[in-house]
């Protein structure tokens, strides 16, 4: 009988990163940032059905990037968690970072496990606050590892050239116009140096966290008209409420890469 191959556990886990890695960066990214009135999200994302960006529970909301199929679960998942919690205890109790810890946990035993592939994901867990220096957003890679971010994360895609790009332009107390306007910049240059694209609405999904809604769900979309207005910089088109957010059981998926 032939002796194994063998392979240390250091240069398993290095390969199963690395294949994680690869598959997240096929993916269109994802910026996150904070602007004066709440957390915005953003995603290059053409379909209007199939979201990238979601409400988990009141003020907490998910974005996402890698195989579709693998982080719909999480995300139906963690509604799941926040539901349970917030009916068997108190809605208070449920928080980003509870949510958080939930995800790592999953997406750190699935790493780890020899019998099945690592998730091809990263994901993005925020929670807006009272007030700007209360709100919460944490990044999870695949092997489970929670980093707490402050005002900016990007996921998926060129996520390294487009961080630093949006860290440089990103300052506290940006209306929502002039914080879409540095997302989407972010999202449409050439990380080659090359011609920056042109965005259009129909191309990107938004979403907000607003602190200053009135209703007890800060999560809602921007769309159509609303957003067109926005990036044109119409601050007045911010005071829009017409379209609702997602239902918390809402089982609809997000985007594929």
């Amino acid at each position: 009988m032939s002796t194994p191959f063998y392979v240390s556990p250091q240069q398993a886990m290095a390969d199963r990163a690395e294949y994680a890695r690869k598959g997240i960066a096929r993916g269109r990214s994802v910026v996150v940032l904070t602007y004066a009135d709440g957390i915005v999200f953003v995603a290059e994302n053409t379909s209007r059905a199939l979201h990238k960006v979601s409400e988990i529970y009141d003020k907490i909301a998910f974005a996402a990037v890698g195989r579709y199929n693998e982080f719909e679960n999480l995300r139906i998942g963690g509604v799941r968690y926040a539901d349970l919690r917030g009916y068997s205890y108190d809605r208070a109790d449920v928080t980003a970072r509870g949510l958080a810890n939930v995800y790592a946990q999953t997406l750190g035993t699935i790493f780890s496990s020899v019998g099945e592939k690592p998730y091809e994901v990263e994901l993005i867990v925020a929670e807006v606050g009272k007030a700007t220096e209360d709100d919460q957003i944490y990044r999870l890679t695949p092997d489970g590892s929670v980093v707490d971010e402050q005002n900016t994360v990007v996921v998926g895609g060129n996520a390294d050239s487009i961080g630093t790009y949006l860290e440089q332009r990103h300052t506290p107390g940006l209306s929502l116009a002039e914080a879409l306007k540095v997302a989407v910049e972010s999202l449409a240059r050439d990380p080659n140096g090359g011609s920056p694209r042109t965005l259009t609405p129909e191309q990107l999904e938004v979403a907000v966290l607003d602190r200053h809604r009135p209703q007890q769900r800060k999560f809602k979309r921007i769309l159509g008209g609303q957003l067109a207005r926005l990036l044109s910089g119409d601050e007045s088109a911010a005071a829009e409420d017409g379209t609702e957010g997602a239902a918390p059981k809402d089982v609809s998926g997000d985007a594929a890469e």
